[in-house]
């Protein structure tokens, strides 16, 4: 057997027992009638006392007239609570899930774990991200193909988790020391035009949905920002993902791999700090979509001494995060459209909707910071005709708050009660 297909053996024999008893039980009925005290559709009206039909996977449509409910249908009542669209989350790590393991440093157990048992733990982050009301990521890097696997296992019903559109590997220029002896080639690897688009071309022909460029230095605890990949070689990543039908997303810590990125076509950027207004404006005409990932610094301030990361990272990343938070004030100042991305990794997953508070912070309300990881979002992935809002024929995917999200975003991050994607219940704490 090919080694891919032996590692998609194994994991799915792993799952397949957890996959039985972890998902909903059928219906006796394929439609679903849920009621909602009130409803934020993301379309651009707030229902009051609104049923959402759901029939199979796909919403058929929303009423406020109770005798318009098909007859046999069965009844969720959440009407103490409000509803809202499964929010969609552009930037995680979905694979490089770790537990907190007593003495053990976080980056240690990602690196030893095989792929098998790295795509089995991950199901505990996928369950989290869940409970957030994430129903859908876009997924940013990923050794071995493991975020293929992950989202086909999804698919299949093997696993329980969000609905993930992937990238395979990343693609990033040499960045080790020459070693003496065989050495085999680590994927994602690629220097100069030509490699580029194979590289581009290797992902898409492994089943990636979008392509994932590493335009600069800067990651975990490094918070550099030196340009990588020349505009050149940007363009060419561009032109070939658009060219094959996928779309493009660009990492850059700094403004000059911002710059080129934006320059290039590129359909969102990541991360970027410190960019100029011309970069700006560039992204308001090409309607680029920012995703700064700000609360992930946070994150590693918090977690930096259980991943195992150096001394002197905490300053070095609280210097980075007003940086950060200062150019998504100017971009949304000047325009530009945004999409919640949290660059969730090891134990981060379920604080996914964190990023909402840094948006409010750079000027939103909380409805503009909802688009974000909603209609947004969803353009973002190509998707805004089935996902991110709730409208008949987009799939299920609902999301119930207790209190009022369109006042206090803190209610989107702290309060969310019950998760429905596609269809099926998979989070249920309206009985705690």
């Amino acid at each position: 057997m090919k080694p891919m297909r032996v590692f998609l053996a194994a994991v799915l024999l792993a799952l397949c027992v957890e996959g039985i008893f972890a998902q909903e039980k059928p219906s006796a009925t394929p439609v679903k009638a849920v009621r909602f005290g009130r409803l934020w559709d993301a379309k651009g009206k707030l229902w009051t006392n609104a049923t959402v039909i759901v029939e199979r996977d796909r919403i058929r449509g929303v009423t406020t007239d109770a005798s318009t409910i098909p007859v046999g249908a069965e009844v969720i009542d959440l009407s103490k609570y409000t509803g809202l669209p499964g929010l969609i989350d552009v930037h995680t790590h979905m694979t490089m899930y770790t537990d907190e393991t007593p003495g053990e440093p976080m980056l240690k157990q990602l690196t030893s774990n095989a792929p098998a048992v790295e795509v089995f733990v991950a199901r505990k982050g996928a369950m989290r991200t869940l409970g957030a009301g994430v129903t859908t990521v876009r997924d940013l890097g990923a050794d071995q193909y493991m975020d293929i696997a992950m989202r086909d296992l999804i698919n299949r019903g093997e696993m329980i988790g969000p609905r993930m559109f992937v990238c395979g590997y990343g693609l990033y220029v040499t960045n080790t020391p020459y070693k003496s002896g065989i050495n085999p080639p680590a994927g994602g690897i690629a220097d100069g035009v030509p490699e580029v688009l194979k590289a581009v071309r290797q992902q898409i022909a492994a089943g990636a949905d979008v392509v994932k460029v590493y335009g600069s230095t800067g990651t975990d605890d490094d918070v550099t920002g030196f340009e990588t990949y020349t505009y050149e070689e940007m363009k060419a990543a561009v032109k070939m993902a658009h060219q094959s039908g996928k779309k493009i997303a660009i990492h850059s810590y700094g403004p000059d791999g911002a710059r080129d990125a934006v320059r290039a076509g590129t359909d969102s950027l990541e991360h970027a700090t410190d960019m100029d207004d011309a970069t700006i404006q560039e992204m308001v005409k090409r309607e680029t979509f920012y995703v700064p990932t700000i609360d992930h610094n946070r994150y590693y301030i918090e977690n930096g001494d259980k991943i195992g990361y150096a001394v002197g990272y905490k300053e070095k990343l609280q210097a980075f995060i007003p940086r950060n938070l200062e150019t998504a004030q100017k971009a949304f100042k000047a325009g530009v459209k945004f999409a919640m991305g949290s660059d969730a990794i090891y134990s981060m997953f379920g604080q996914n909707t964190r990023e909402l508070g840094w948006f409010v912070k750079a000027g939103m309300t909380p409805e503009q910071a909802l688009r974000t990881a909603t209609t947004n979002a969803a353009e973002l992935l190509g998707k805004e005709k089935e996902l991110g809002a709730v409208a008949p024929g987009y799939f299920a995917d609902l999301v119930a708050v207790q209190g009022d999200p369109l006042a206090d975003i803190d209610v989107v991050m702290k309060n969310v009660k019950w998760v429905m994607k596609g269809g099926s219940v998979v989070m249920d704490q309206t009985k705690n």
